[in-house]
């Protein structure tokens, strides 16, 4: 009867344990600088990361959404997530730099782990002529209600993630 107990415990310990999937408790990259590949521009989509050692979070932006607005005026444009706009936060297998997306051949390592594609929110995105310089748009990015659903079910609550960044952009000719 000992031997059949401990057999039935060693079974419920075995099966409870991990099956080494990731688990995502908090995403937070408020304390990270934006960073593109090319200049961005008002008049095509553009692409931003923050990278946190092993981590990123990629906003894609829908085509004219960095509105370059009308002098003296600020601009507000609303992109929602995911039908114009995609967010994705990844995970690595190791730290990851610039030249991960911008490298025109994709590099091998760091890999990704895991990647969750944000199902619902809204990209807020608000412009206005830089001050002392006509020559340029100033475009702060805030992220609002970004909701992300692993493939395990699990939303992902812990978000510190509402301020994206400013990024600027030339006044056209």
């Amino acid at each position: 009867m000992r031997k059949f107990i401990f057999s039935i415990i060693g079974s419920i310990a075995i099966l409870s344990c991990s099956d080494g999937d990731l688990q995502i408790e908090t995403i937070d990259f408020d304390s990270v600088s934006v960073q593109f590949c090319s200049n961005p521009v008002g008049n095509a989509k553009n692409l931003f990361f923050k990278i946190n050692e092993n981590e990123a979070l990629i906003l894609e932006l829908q085509n004219g959404a960095l509105n370059n607005g009308v002098a003296g005026d600020t601009v507000i444009t609303e992109s929602t997530v995911p039908s114009q706009s995609q967010v994705t936060y990844r995970v690595f297998s190791d730290g990851v730099n610039k030249e991960y997306f911008c490298d025109d051949i994709p590099v091998v390592n760091p890999t990704v782990l895991d990647e969750v594609v944000a199902e619902d929110g809204m990209v807020i995105i608000e412009t206005m002529l830089a001050e002392n310089d006509t020559t340029r748009y100033v475009h702060n990015i805030s992220l609002s209600g970004i909701s992300f659903v692993t493939g395990n079910g699990e939303r992902i609550t812990n978000l510190a993630i509402n301020e994206f960044g400013e990024v600027n952009t030339v006044v056209p000719d």
